[in-house]
C-alpha cells in the first residue's frame, strides 16, 4: 500500500514537471505581451495624436506636396515667361532688367530672346534663299533649301492668299508669308530642348492678331472707301435696326483678333503642359513600369503630334487672317464675278 502511494506521488511530480513548463510558456508571453503593451500603446497614442495635431501635420505632409510643387513649379516654369534661361545642369543666364518706362516694363525676357532669335534665323535664312535665287538660270531649278522654300511660299501664295483673297492678293502675300514663317519657327524652336515658345505667350498672339485686325480693317477701307465701310457696319438693314447691328457689327470685328490670339496661344501652351505632365507622372509616382509603358510613349507621341501642331497653327493663323482680310475686301456679286472668270 505505501509503495503503492509512493508511486501516485512520483506520478504526480513527474506530471507537473510535464506541464510546469508548458504552463510557464504559456504564461511568458502573456506576461510579456502586458509588458511590451504599454511602450506600443504609447507609440501609438503618440502617433494618434500627431496625426490629429495640426501643428504637426504640415511636417508630415511636406514631402508629398514638396513633390507636387516641383512638378508643377518645373513646368509652370518652362512655360511662362521669364528673365532668365535655365540650362540645367549647366547653369542659369540671367537677362538684363532694364527699368520700368511709364509703369511698363520693358525688360529683356526668355519670350523676347526667342523672338530676336527667330527673326534673325529668318533673316539669315531668306538673304540665303535670295542669293540662291539669284544664281539660278533658266537652265537650272533650286535645290535644297531653296526649294523647300519655294515650295512653301508657293503653297501660301497659292492655297492660301488668292483662294481666300482673290483679286489683289499680290499686295498681302509680304504680311501673309511673313505671319507664317515667323509662327512655324517659333513653334518648333519650342520644341528644342532649353528652347521657349514664344507663341506661348499670349501677349506675342495678341500683338500679331492686331498686326492681322489693322490689316484687315485698312484693306477694307481701301477696297469700299469710308462710306462703304461705314455701311458695312449697318449690314445694309433698315435705319430703324442700326442701334442693333451696329453694336453687333463691332463686337464681330473684335472677337476676330480675340479668336486668333486664343486659338494660337492655346493649343502651343496645352500641348507642352501635356507632354511634361506625362513625363513627371513617373517621377511623381516613382514607378520604373509607369515610365516605361506610359511617360515614354506617350511623351514621344505627344512630342511628334506637336511637330504637326507646330505647323497647324502656323497655317491655321495664316488662313484666318487671309480669310478675313478676303471677307472685309470683298465686293457684293465677287462671287458671281469670280464664277465667272
Amino acid at each position: 500500500m505505501k509503495r503503492v502511494k509512493v508511486i501516485q506521488i512520483k506520478g504526480f511530480f513527474r506530471v507537473m514537471a510535464l506541464l510546469a513548463p508548458l504552463l510557464l510558456n504559456a504564461y511568458l508571453p502573456v506576461q510579456a505581451s502586458e509588458e511590451h503593451a504599454a511602450p506600443v500603446a504609447a507609440v501609438v497614442a503618440a502617433h494618434a495624436e500627431a496625426a490629429v495635431d495640426p501643428a504637426l501635420e504640415p511636417a508630415h505632409a511636406e514631402p508629398a506636396g514638396h513633390e507636387d510643387e516641383k512638378a508643377g513649379d518645373v513646368i509652370m516654369h518652362h512655360i511662362l515667361n521669364s528673365h532668365s534661361f535655365s540650362f540645367e545642369p549647366f547653369g542659369t543666364i540671367h537677362l538684363p532688367t532694364l527699368p520700368p518706362v511709364f509703369g511698363i516694363d520693358i525688360s529683356i525676357t526668355k519670350h523676347v530672346v526667342m523672338l530676336w532669335i527667330v527673326s534673325a534665323i529668318l533673316l539669315v535664312l531668306f538673304s540665303f534663299v535670295g542669293a540662291a535665287y539669284r544664281k539660278i538660270t533658266p537652265k537650272t531649278a533650286p535645290s535644297g533649301v531653296a526649294n523647300t522654300m519655294e515650295a512653301l511660299v508657293e503653297f501660301i501664295r497659292l492655297d492660301v492668299a488668292k483662294s481666300n483673297i482673290g483679286h489683289g492678293y499680290e499686295a498681302h502675300l509680304p504680311y501673309l508669308l511673313t505671319v507664317f514663317m515667323f509662327i512655324l519657327l517659333c513653334n518648333i524652336l519650342g520644341l528644342i530642348p532649353y528652347g521657349a515658345t514664344a507663341t506661348g505667350n499670349i501677349n506675342v498672339t495678341l500683338t500679331l492678331a492686331v498686326f492681322t485686325f489693322f490689316i484687315t480693317q485698312a484693306a477694307s477701307l481701301k477696297a469700299h472707301g469710308l462710306k462703304g465701310y461705314l455701311t458695312h457696319l449697318t449690314a445694309g438693314t433698315h435705319w430703324s435696326l442700326w442701334i442693333i447691328m451696329i453694336p453687333i457689327e463691332v463686337i464681330g470685328l473684335f472677337t476676330k483678333p480675340f479668336a486668333l490670339t486664343v486659338r494660337l496661344f492655346a493649343n502651343m501652351t496645352a500641348g507642352h503642359i501635356v507632354i511634361l505632365s506625362l513625363i513627371f507622372i513617373s517621377f511623381i509616382l516613382k514607378s520604373y513600369v509607369v515610365a516605361a509603358a506610359v511617360s515614354v510613349p506617350f511623351s514621344i507621341f505627344i512630342y511628334l503630334l506637336e511637330i504637326f501642331v507646330a505647323f497647324l497653327q502656323a497655317f491655321i493663323f495664316t488662313m484666318l487672317s487671309a480669310l478675313f482680310i478676303g471677307l472685309a475686301t470683298a465686293h457684293e456679286g465677287g462671287e458671281a464675278e469670280a464664277a465667272h472668270h
